[in-house]
């Protein structure tokens, strides 16, 4: 028994490992963002009946669902640096960080469910203020860096 715990042990650092190398700049950002769907799923669940919501299974999917879109616009972000990392190596440009945009879509949207999180944690009953506007600050930086500039104004 010990011996099979053991290889699941091994198995799953060797999986982690290579996620992680495989990941490299986006391992932290895709990790957080995991963990935020989590606890935001739950604490949304937890906060259902404090908003004299019911819980039934078209709301946890719908919840399921939008947690798989967000996964969409990573996936999205990803392509866009493949494209760009394409681009730049066709004209000899070289990128000063690969995967920049995963990575921006990525603190936009941990910056979103911390918000839910903080919002559902209200719900129960706990309030904490200094966090809101301080993730709304980082929300905001995001969205600052992830606008382009309009190269037509003079």
């Amino acid at each position: 028994m010990e011996n099979n715990i053991g290889k699941i042990k091994a198995c799953l650092i060797a999986f982690g490992t290579a996620l992680t190398a495989w990941l490299g700049a986006l391992a932290i950002p895709v990790y957080l963002l995991v963990g935020c769907n989590l606890i935001d799923y739950f604490t949304g669940l937890s906060a259902a009946p404090f908003r004299d919501q019911k819980r039934n299974s078209r709301t946890g999917i719908k919840g399921i669902i939008k947690k798989i879109a967000m996964w969409v616009l990573v996936l999205i972000g990803f392509f866009i640096d493949m494209l760009l990392a394409y681009l730049a190596d066709t004209v000899g440009w070289t990128l000063p960080i690969s995967y920049a945009v995963a990575a921006l879509v990525c603190v936009w949207l941990i910056a979103n469910e911390l918000l839910s999180i903080i919002e559902n944690i209200s719900d129960i009953g706990i309030d904490v203020p200094f966090l809101r506007p301080l993730v709304e600050w980082v929300k905001g930086k995001a969205e600052t860096a992830g606008k382009l500039e309009d190269s037509k104004k003079e």
